[in-house]
């Protein structure tokens, strides 16, 4: 056994301060809350084992300092499953030196840079969750998604208690895939969206839908296909899944409002661009188009 601190080794460059402004978006988030310079956050540890709940905190400028919080001592095996969780989770295995040699040649991703210099895609390394929260966010504003999303997962998934803080862990495919559409009325889910969670939650627990099986197809294009012939599955939630999830770099969900709303800001036009002249603007993004969604969507707010 080992002790209840981790110390995580994190790349250059790396913005802590931008990353906690992210994550604070929503007070209406269930799965981790922000106080002061620390995060909070169960991490799953596999079907057979307790998750854990952790504080992490940046300690100096090159790592974080993560804490577990009620286990006096923690396995190397819960330390190791807890850090590769937490360099998925903010996208650690990324090289961003390109990225930004790209975006300070590029007229409109330059606008985002010197703000967001540091900032990683944060992902959702759980695709049952990140399909889900894909299918809750579709043809709804962000608030909204945020109390439906809570109210999901405060109906469905699991809590613990540790040092006076519930945490909250999202509900796995196998509680969701045996409710009936209608269970999910009174949280204000309409009975498409709820009959959509479903269906994915049934995939999932039966085996036919897999993360893992999805990366080795090896292509985005593939996988697009694969996801949106799942019923509630269009391109945006496909793509979305393929960035925050999957994190392939080309993942582009080209048709969002979101992205729309970003470019017609920063270009100062008075109306939104068209897909053929997001195209043009995105030729010189390629194999960066998940990054510059992020960074153009993160500009919003």
């Amino acid at each position: 056994m080992t002790k209840s601190t981790l110390r995580i080794e994190v790349p250059e460059p790396f913005n802590y301060k931008e990353t906690l402004s992210y994550l604070r978006r929503s007070s209406n988030e269930p799965l981790y809350q922000v106080e002061d310079d620390a995060v909070y956050r169960l991490i799953p540890m596999g079907a057979d084992e307790e998750p854990a709940a952790v504080e992490i905190q940046a300690s100096g400028n090159d790592e974080l300092l993560v804490r577990f919080i009620g286990e006096p001592q923690v396995s190397e095996g819960r330390q190791r499953k807890a850090e590769a969780y937490i360099r998925d989770w903010f996208d650690f295995g990324t090289d961003l030196l390109p990225f930004y040699e790209m975006a300070r040649l590029d007229p409109l991703l330059v606008q985002t840079i010197d703000r967001l210099y540091g900032l990683r895609n944060i992902g959702i390394p759980d695709l049952f969750e990140a399909l889900c929260w894909g299918i809750i966010g579709q043809q709804i504003n962000l608030t909204f998604a945020y109390k439906l999303k809570r109210r999901f997962v405060e109906a469905y998934g699991r809590s613990v208690e540790r040092e006076g803080r519930t945490f909250w862990e999202f509900p796995v495919p196998e509680v969701i895939a045996a409710l009936q559409p209608e269970d999910m009325a009174s949280m204000q889910m309409s009975v498409k969206k709820s009959e959509y969670l479903i269906g994915v939650a049934k995939l999932m627990a039966d085996g036919a839908l897999d993360k893992q099986r999805l990366l080795e197809l090896g292509d985005t294009g593939v996988i697009e296909k694969q996801l949106t012939s799942i019923r509630g599955i269009g391109p945006w939630t496909a793509h979305y899944a393929l960035m925050r999830c999957l994190r392939l770099p080309d993942a582009f969900p080209i048709a969002d409002v979101g992205l729309h709303n970003s470019i017609k800001a920063l270009t100062g036009s008075s109306s939104k661009p068209a897909i053929s002249e997001i195209k043009r603007m995105a030729e010189g993004w390629k194999g960066w188009e998940a990054y510059a969604t992020f960074y153009l969507w993160r500009m919003l707010y």
